[in-house]
């Protein structure tokens, strides 16, 4: 852990690690903003399609290879080639998403309909609704750490955790929880909302007129989906004239690497044992933003441009372009100071520790502070 320090609550010394502060923070967002360079604000379409240009290139050139020569290949060498392709071209496209994802958040560009198209496009090809996503994310941002509100991850209160959960907090139990988490749980949020918000009826993104949504933004869930059924259809044409397995081995394996790198990437930015909660009592906005963690995903850390350890800037100030985002990270550390969580922990070691530790949140026993929640395992 890279922060911690003088404990908000007490706790105990067997304590996986430090908690955060969860008091009011003893500075304003105003104040973070003005320690950030300005330039850093500043959105540059030369350099955001760049990325657009680097990434698709690299995308391209491992397509190439792998229809060119991989299928040529003998068995021995084919049963190597393919799930490198697989790895590597999943990482690639992960940064894709984070790129679509960008212009959701009106930080590719100064012009709306200019990062609408982009990310319309991008998110489609990846079989990801943009504007459903986009604007249910939009309120994730707006309601990081509500128990009540928040979109996504929305841990459950000990009480409500279902009665099997105590037989999956095991070393098989937490490996087919992830294994599920890690294949089925993108199109499964995205189609039936798992992990994210309560609502008083069926909640789906591909639903013009569900819960998510109002009405001013279901023409726009009409073409999210029309986006992504253009590309089903191409697929189905692919599958007709190329066959199911090549379609599987060239698209479908890669996006299935892209799906579990967002539930992962998603899952450690906001699932740790440090990290809060909060009920309506408690909540705010500047609270709820730092109630996130940037990790270390190594050499993956530029990859995925960034989104991964420098998270808690990007919940700050989610209009910042991405290659802004360590500059302004390392220009705010030293105001949040201990509100500032990194965790260093290799990712696969700190997947299987969030999810034997994570299981629930309640509030501590024998405080005042009943409106913040804590993550536990006990039963």
């Amino acid at each position: 852990m890279g922060a911690g320090g003088r404990m908000s609550v007490p706790h105990k010394k067997e304590d996986v690690v430090s908690r955060v502060p969860y008091a009011k923070p003893p500075f304003t967002l105003s104040q973070l903003k003005k320690s950030i360079p300005p330039h850093c604000f500043q959105r540059s379409i030369l350099r955001s399609f760049s990325y657009v240009v680097s990434d698709l290139t690299i995308t391209s050139i491992l397509y190439y290879l792998a229809t060119t020569y991989f299928f040529l290949l003998p068995r021995p060498l084919s049963f190597l080639a393919w799930p490198l392709y697989w790895a590597i071209q999943g990482c690639v496209l992960t940064g894709v998403w984070v790129i679509a994802h960008e212009c959701g958040h009106h930080a590719f560009s100064d012009y709306t309909w200019l990062d609408d198209t982009v990310g319309l496009i991008l998110h489609s090809f990846l079989l990801v609704p943009y504007f459903s996503w986009k604007y249910s994310h939009r309120r994730h941002h707006s309601n990081t750490g509500s128990l009540e509100r928040d979109e996504v991850f929305v841990p459950k209160p000990k009480s409500e955790i279902p009665w099997f959960s105590k037989y999956l907090n095991n070393p098989p139990g937490r490996f087919l929880t992830l294994f599920i988490s890690l294949t089925l749980g993108w199109p499964l949020y995205l189609a039936f909302n798992v992990s994210g918000r309560k609502y008083d009826r069926f909640a789906c993104h591909y639903d013009p007129y569900g819960p998510i949504y109002s009405d001013r933004e279901r023409l726009q869930i009409f073409i999210s989906d029309l986006g992504v059924l253009s590309v089903l259809g191409v697929l189905f044409r692919l599958v007709a004239s190329r066959g199911l397995s090549w379609v599987v081995c060239v698209y479908g394996m890669p996006l299935l690497i892209v799906n579990g790198f967002l539930v992962l990437i998603t899952y450690l930015q906001h699932t740790h044992p440090s990290l809060p909660h909060y009920d309506p009592s408690e909540w705010d906005w500047l609270r709820g933003a730092l109630a996130t963690v940037d990790r270390d995903y190594g050499i993956l850390n530029k990859v995925f441009h960034n989104i991964t350890d420098t998270h808690v800037a990007h919940h700050l100030f989610s209009t910042m372009p991405h290659y802004h985002a360590m500059e302004a990270t390392k220009a705010i550390k030293p105001i949040l100071g201990e509100y500032y969580q990194f965790d260093g922990t290799p990712v696969f070691k700190a997947m299987f520790r969030e999810a034997k530790e994570c299981i629930y949140v309640e509030p501590d026993e024998g405080t005042n502070d009943k409106g913040v929640f804590w993550y536990g395992n006990k039963f």
